[in-house]
């Protein structure tokens, strides 16, 4: 159906108090872009419900007006998946914030789709559990948002992707439907596990507006070590014997490149906390019940690889304040953005063993093809997660577009993800295909289809409706 704005917007308003419905000058700059450097795009209004009932309403006022939304929570996202479309109604979720309920006899905490995650991870602690979920942007990302692009973070390889803290969903679909369904229960097999659809899905095909959470238990303690290696088979090495080694207490494992590690000592400034230079640098940490106990283990197991000669040399952490300052190192690359300029960063999944070759490959490419190439490669090896960043040194505009052909065309030959955690959005829906079927687009296309056939949640991102291959 044609798009109606003037009349959903007169339907806004009769239904939104003022403060809730902001247009033209007053809508605030933050809402006119994410963080995926697409630039500023003034929508049509923005939205913001306080309460689960308020967004159905919303969403049904414009879906009877044939006026697209697009969900926005902390506006943390890299992939554009938030960004503003001309002509469209920004539904923020920063006022339906809050959490409804902690039960510690089920473990699970009930959330707001525009609670912090900072915030959820500050309660379950105060209550003596753990959210496992951790992203450099805790203060300002929003649970809904994490959920929506199925977020990762540090320690998957202990806790999984966001998904797997979550026992119940509800959200909003296409045509207003509000779907309730806050289970509290890890054995749930009755019927379909609809939440699914929606964990990971960007906002096209629902918008979450709360969360059941299951809540781990709080780790007694933490122990971690910063080790300098030589080879990458000596990294895959370490990773085998830690998982064989350190079981269920190994909650992480980081892998640093050379050149990695240059630029976050030299260009960054942060104290390295090991003399001398290696090839690469592993980070590892483990959460454990009892200090007494679980302490002595981990200097017995690291002595022992160290003794079994991987390990070039390490730091191991005597006290919470080593275990930041190792993190530090990994944090670093949010300071990327003001010390090495204008940039693209990539967020990529290959298979583990191939991630070495795969560094190597596309550093060799982009030397070949980009003027005064320059990259760094890091990331969340254990879950075979790696990031990058690359860019063009002196360039005045960076050639963003070349680099990230460069970068996904590398990623295709090494079969592996053009996303791993960050999701899609309209940064990468161009590449979709190096990593999805024909056959799977379709039925991508073919579920977005069926659940919303006027088109209105988020159009655009994740994929074009239409094959333009």
């Amino acid at each position: 159906m044609p798009a109606q704005p003037d009349a959903c917007l007169a339907a806004l308003a009769a239904a939104f108090p003022p403060a809730a419905l902001l247009q033209g000058g007053a809508i605030p700059a933050r809402n006119l872009q994410d963080t995926s450097y697409l630039p500023p795009e003034t929508p049509l209004a923005v939205l913001r419900p306080d309460t689960p009932q308020g967004v159905a309403e919303a969403v049904r006022i414009c879906a009877r007006h044939g006026v697209a939304v697009v969900p926005q929570g902390g506006l943390t996202g890299l992939a554009g998946g938030a960004h503003p479309l001309a002509g469209a109604v920004m539904l923020s979720l920063e006022r339906l914030a809050g959490i409804e309920e902690m039960d510690p006899a089920a473990s699970t905490m009930t959330v707001r789709a525009g609670t912090p995650l900072e915030v959820i991870q500050r309660a379950a602690d105060e209550a003596g559990f753990l959210v496992p979920l951790d992203l450099g942007a805790r203060g300002s990302c929003q649970i809904g948002g994490n959920l929506g692009t199925n977020a990762g973070g540090n320690r998957v390889i202990r806790y999984g992707m966001a998904r797997e803290m979550v026992l119940g969903l509800e959200y909003v679909l296409p045509d207003g439907t509000l779907v309730t369904s806050l289970n509290k229960m890890i054995k749930n097999n009755a019927g379909y596990d609809l939440k699914q659809l929606f964990i990971g899905s960007e906002g096209t095909l629902g918008i979450i507006t709360r969360a059941v959470l299951r809540m781990q238990p709080k780790p007694g303690c933490v122990n971690a070590a910063l080790c300098g290696m030589e080879s990458y088979a000596d990294v895959v090495a370490l990773l085998g014997a830690a998982r064989r080694g350190l079981g269920p207490m190994l909650s992480a494992f980081e892998v640093m490149w050379d050149d990695y590690w240059h630029e976050v000592t030299e260009t960054v400034g942060v104290r390295a906390p090991l003399a001398g230079r290696h090839a690469l640098y592993v980070l590892i940490e483990a959460q454990g019940l009892s200090e007494a106990v679980d302490g002595p283990r981990f200097q017995s197991w690291i002595e022992s690889q160290f003794e079994a000669g991987p390990i070039g040399d390490a730091a191991v952490s005597q006290s919470m304040g080593d275990v930041a300052a190792f993190w530090a190192m990994r944090d670093a690359c949010s300071e990327f953005g003001s010390r090495l300029g204008p940039h693209v960063a990539f967020d990529v999944g290959l298979p583990v063993a191939r991630m070495d070759d795969f560094a190597k490959a596309c550093k060799a490419r982009l030397a070949e093809r980009v003027p005064n190439a320059f990259s760094v490669y890091y990331g969340h090896i254990g879950d075979g997660n790696l990031h990058l960043v690359a860019l063009s040194r002196g360039a005045a505009v960076q050639p963003m577009a070349l680099i990230s052909a460069t970068v996904y065309e590398t990623v295709r030959d090494f079969d592996g993800t053009i996303s791993a955690e960050h999701g899609i959005g309209l940064l990468k829906k161009s590449y979709l295909g190096h990593t999805r079927s024909p056959q799977e687009l379709a039925l991508m296309r073919r579920l977005k289809a069926a659940m919303d056939p006027q088109g209105i949640l988020n159009p655009g991102k994740v994929f074009d409706m239409e094959d333009k291959a």
